[in-house]
């Protein structure tokens, strides 16, 4: 076979010296030499390193199959397992949303040719859903037209609007309302939904929305153009300011409550958390931090019309978003022998679906918001990361691994990445700012809103936070992945003068604990049994 890269395109990630070390070599840090007519034996390393590419500069000259010497029968080796598989498995993919639709996708465009079923709860076909609560609130863009595109660029059998409701695991079969689907491999991309109002009564008020689907998105809308007097949001995460920031570009009165010390102090820290509070000010949120809402009350007719808060204050409001946070969509999994609850589906790096004992599965696979995957950057902590990039990238590492060989499998290491668009500002993230001890100001002017805050634990850098600076954090993610000092130690564009560490304040929060009775006395008998727990 013949090789030639595009060197004006390479950019010297290294994949492929990595995936096939004998015939790419990286000298220096980015400069690249290969052998452009390799030994035949390394076909298959040369094929994995094109695949593995990120800007796909490796174009290879395969030989034409009619003209290969025949191989007597004899010596054909039976098809490997992940082969069949690959011809004429039958691959199901639950969750047909953002990452269940990457994971079909990847699938088809690597080879992959026998029955694949996508089943969804949902009955609209794959759509997008950071414009919802950004976008299509304002009447930029129609919450029904935020369809994900490329749905029919593969072939797959469509089940939409249905729900899994059990997973058989040792007969290989996904249960429906009355129908089994068999299958080879699974993939679970269920996500989360919105995390619901707790009070029943309460929660079926006229003007109480959550915000998650089309759905929601549209019946807000409708509201919002309606002028209501005052919206409420309880919660100051990333959904309720981009809420509270669309209701103050349509001029509607709104109060954002906190119950913590500052909003976005779950992602960002009280230091961070404390821009975001003068930023909401500045633009005319009334913004009440360390309260809670204790009740909700309605009129006759069942419209609500006011809220009682912690500290013994009342508002007045007709229209009352809680954005509360997600529930993991596991429920469906109960029973089923997987390490599934309140805290996701615990996969390894590989996206194995993980048992109830520990063990890693063969043939079952997660990605997504659902997923709940250990990474080496964060001393191989278990992560839930409810980010599109990270739906994204797991899911296509979970296509490629369904199909493929032990040793041909990819590892799933991508930076945790999120972006927000708030009261015309930008905030992007790379790596986990909740894993950090200590931040400093490495770029740019607090004052101004445009800086990079570095994070760091233990003496290294964790993450960085972009405030309409967005363009550095590339750079940034390299420090976090080669695990450079913290703070950093060199001089960088933009640098304030008296940028010193701090603590980065972030809230101490527990990792969900799997609550489990194991039983047996020896090794061949001793089972883990999960203890049904509250998914709310």
């Amino acid at each position: 076979m013949k090789i030639v890269v595009d060197l004006t395109r390479c950019q010297g990630y290294a994949q492929c010296a990595f995936a096939a070390p004998d015939v790419f070599a990286i000298r220096g840090d980015e400069a690249l030499l290969y052998d452009p007519d390799p030994d035949h034996a390394q076909r298959e390393k040369i094929a994995r390193a094109a695949a593995a590419c990120p800007v796909q500069a490796i174009f290879l000259d395969r030989e034409d199959a009619g003209h290969r010497l025949p191989v007597p029968e004899a010596q054909v080796a039976a098809p490997r397992p992940e082969e069949t598989c690959r011809r004429t498995g039958r691959i199901v993919i639950v969750g047909a949303s953002l990452a269940g639709l990457r994971a079909g996708l990847v699938l088809r465009r690597d080879g992959f040719t026998g029955s694949l079923t996508m089943i969804g709860d949902e009955p609209d076909p794959p759509y997008d859903r950071p414009p919802l609560s950004k976008q299509a609130l304002v009447g930029q863009v129609d919450a029904r037209r935020t369809a994900l595109p490329r749905r029919e660029e593969f072939d797959a059998h469509w089940r939409l609007g249905v729900a899994a409701t059990e997973l058989d695991l040792g007969g290989k079969q996904v249960v429906l309302d009355g129908e089994r689907v068999g299958f080879d491999r699974l993939l679970i991309a269920t996500g989360v939904r919105a995390r619901p109002w707790p009070n029943e009564a309460e929660a079926g008020l006229d003007g109480l929305f959550v915000l998650r689907t089309q759905v929601d998105a549209e019946g807000l809308r409708r509201r919002l153009e309606a002028r209501p007097g005052r919206v409420l949001v309880i919660g100051g995460g990333f959904t309720g300011c981009e809420v509270a920031s669309a209701c103050r570009e349509l001029d509607v009165p709104v109060t954002v409550t906190e119950r913590g010390l500052t909003p976005l102090v779950g992602a960002l820290g009280a230091v961070i958390g404390g821009v975001a509070a003068q930023m909401l000010r500045d633009h005319g949120v009334d913004l009440r931090c360390g309260v809670q809402v204790e009740a909700l009350e309605g009129d006759g007719a069942g419209r609500l019309r006011q809220a009682r808060l912690s500290d013994g204050s009342v508002l007045d409001v007709d229209v009352v978003v809680a954005a509360l946070g997600s529930v993991r969509n596991v429920e469906w999994l109960e029973g089923s022998g997987l390490a599934a609850g309140v805290w996701g589906v615990a996969c390894d790096a590989g996206c194995r679906a993980v048992d109830v004992n520990g063990v890693v599965t063969d043939d079952v696979f997660v990605a997504g918001d659902v997923a709940r995957c250990p990474h080496p950057v964060y001393d191989y902590q278990y992560l839930s990361l409810e980010h599109w990039g990270n739906a994204v990238a797991q899911a296509q590492i979970a296509a490629h691994n369904m199909i493929s060989a032990e040793g041909e499998r990819w590892p799933h290491l991508a930076l945790p990445e999120f972006w927000s668009t708030q009261f015309g500002t930008e905030i992007k993230s790379v790596g986990v700012p909740t894993y950090a001890d200590q931040l400093v100001i490495a770029q740019g002017s607090v004052a101004q809103r445009r800086f990079v805050a570095v994070y760091g634990y233990h003496g290294r850098i964790t993450a960085a936070v972009a405030f309409n600076h967005s363009k550095w954090l590339e750079f940034y993610a390299g420090l976090i992945d080669r695990a450079t000092s913290f703070p950093p130690s060199f001089r960088l564009t933009d640098q304030p003068t008296d940028a010193w560490p701090v603590a980065a304040e972030v809230p101490d929060r527990p990792t969900p604990h799997a609550t489990v009775v194991v039983t047996g006395h020896g090794p061949s008998e001793r089972r883990a049994t999960l203890v049904r727990r509250t998914y709310l």
